[in-house]
């Protein structure tokens, strides 16, 4: 009787070891494999079946909290920080292509490697922080959306909340019905955006030298010019969005060679790369509308009040007096699909956290509600007593955790990506290690300078009694040096965990195989990993 030999294999779900019978694979199975590597769809064929997760993540580049932002600096600065939204898409393209390379070459998403590299303390902070992020994250597009409705239906801000927590959960049904269907209506609501916008663009027409001036001529002149700078660049990476991008790419029947999976990282990267230039496009003509309104001559005293404190319910009114109620209809509908594709995201990103860090497994709709009544609850509160108005300052605050957060994500990617023990011959090289850790390091400090800059600016003109703002002085300090310690320990922390699995090397064909694309080890069926089906349908525990 022949001996049974054992082979580790990568399986979909979140344990990617298990054992194979090698002796029953016999030179048919091997003959059958290599037919069906011959076989392959021919490359665009193969690179349209992983088009879909680069677009779903775009949106945390044109959400509202990001059209708020781009609005105002045109407003301030005209096309003079063109520069800065190009630079930012580039960096946010080289940290994206990290997130996507891990969840690629692991089989696992980032909450979930956090999960198991972390102690478990350290483990339940990181998941609180993430949810956090996705809650600050959701509450610019959740009021984004109430302000859109209310523009174009008159419908209060408040209402327009729970509205929109009801469209998210009856959009997110599309997960029934598969993920790409979800990813197609979100690519549907990103050119929406982008004809909304261009269409704006034909009637204010921006001079194309002065925009092409702005993107590649880097200035910071004028007031306000290096704030609004950092304010842009903060603005661009979002914590939820490296977790959400790391699962998105399992959802791909990817093959276990190292040329399979080297292949699907290109054709992530080229996806991202497609998707992050639409968004550019659409930063771009957001800035170029803001611009050219704000610098028109003989604009009314009332207008240019508007233009200096711009917000996504004023910019409406703004377009309209200025080009017309078409103009601001158009705005709508872009702040519209804007606010309504980027919740859906988030709420996906908080699925993904949640049974990362927690292991946590319930049925979707259950699943969907809890993240959706948890995120949209500070919107709703704020929008009542407050108004448009406090919805409004609301977005500020959220803007501010966000900068906050993004360490916490963004320094265990950069460690697992550039680390053999997550990573195996996949690993960053050390170029890549060197670039992604000062591009990172560098978002992480502009974070930090834009969020201390702020505390200090608002503690100096506060209209509080001078006792208060010491007391809160006294209590925020401490925070914050808490917060650089925190910082450090991640960075300067040695991963521990091994969960990198090596092919075997027992058997030279088998590596020779492995190496070129025909992995000899596997029947055909076994041969498409990692497929994570359980990260679009978590079922109830029995």
């Amino acid at each position: 009787m022949a001996s049974l030999q054992h082979e580790p294999r990568v399986t979909g779900g979140s344990n990617r070891v298990s054992a194979v019978d090698l002796s029953v694979l016999n030179s048919k199975d091997f003959d059958d494999h290599k037919e069906i590597e011959h076989d392959q769809k021919p490359g665009w064929k193969s690179f349209l079946s992983f088009v879909g997760p680069g677009f779903l993540v775009s949106l945390a580049y044109l959400d509202p909290g990001n059209m708020e932002t781009d609005l105002q600096a045109g407003a301030n600065h005209r096309y003079e920080l063109l520069w800065v939204i190009l630079i930012g898409l580039i960096f946010a393209l080289v940290i994206q292509s990290l997130a996507a390379n891990l969840g690629v070459s692991t089989g696992k998403h980032l909450s979930e490697l956090c999960k198991a590299e972390y102690p478990i303390f350290v483990k339940y902070c990181l998941w609180l922080l993430a949810e956090i992020a996705v809650i600050a994250a959701d509450i610019p597009e959740v009021i984004g959306t109430a302000f859109a409705l209310n523009i174009l239906f008159k419908i209060p801000v408040w209402v327009g909340v729970l509205l929109t927590g009801l469209s998210t959960l009856l959009l997110l049904g599309l997960q029934k019905y598969g993920v790409r269907k979800l990813e197609i209506l979100i690519a549907i609501l990103v050119f929406l955006m982008a004809a909304c916008f261009f269409g704006e663009m034909s009637y204010v027409k921006p001079p194309a030298g002065d925009l092409l001036k702005g993107m590649f001529i880097p200035k910071l002149s004028g007031q306000g010019a290096t704030g609004d700078a950092i304010a842009l660049l903060g603005a661009l990476v979002m914590p939820h969005n490296l977790f959400l991008h790391s699962a998105l790419v399992l959802t791909r029947k990817i093959p276990t060679s190292v040329r399979g999976i080297n292949d699907a990282c290109r054709y992530f990267l080229i996806e991202s790369g497609i998707a992050l230039f639409v968004a550019f496009l659409i930063n771009v003509s957001m800035v170029a509308v803001s611009g050219t309104v704000c610098s028109q001559k003989n604009l009314p005293s009332e207008e240019m009040d508007r233009c200096n404190d711009l917000t996504l319910n004023s910019a409406s009114f703004l377009l309209k007096n200025v080009l017309g109620k078409s103009g601001s209809t158009l705005y709508a509908i872009a702040l519209l699909a804007s606010g309504q594709s980027s919740t859906i995201t988030g709420t996906y990103a908080g699925q993904f956290i949640m049974s990362g860090f927690l292991d946590l497994k319930m049925r979707k709709w259950l699943r969907n509600l809890v993240t959706r009544c948890i995120a949209i609850a500070p919107s709703l509160i704020v929008s009542i007593i407050g108004g448009p108005s406090g919805a409004g300052r609301l977005i500020i605050i959220a803007s501010m955790i966000l900068s906050f957060e993004l360490p916490f994500a963004l320094i265990p990617l950069l460690k697992f990506s550039s680390s053999s023990t997550k990573m195996g011959p996949h690993k960053n090289s050390i170029f890549i290690i060197l670039f992604s850790w000062a591009l990172g390091l560098g978002i992480i400090g502009i974070n930090i300078y834009y969020l201390s800059t702020a505390f200090v600016d608002w503690l100096i003109h506060s209209t509080w009694p001078k006792v208060a703002n010491v007391f809160i002085a006294i209590l925020v300090f401490p925070v914050m040096a808490a917060y650089v310690l925190s910082v450090i320990y991640l960075m300067l922390r040695k991963d521990v965990v091994v969960t990198y699995i090596e092919p075997s090397k027992g058997n030279p064909i088998a590596q020779d195989n492995m190496e070129n694309g025909n992995d000899a080890n596997r029947r055909p069926e076994l041969t498409n990993a990692p497929y994570r089906e359980d990260l679009s349908d978590i079922p109830f525990p029995q």
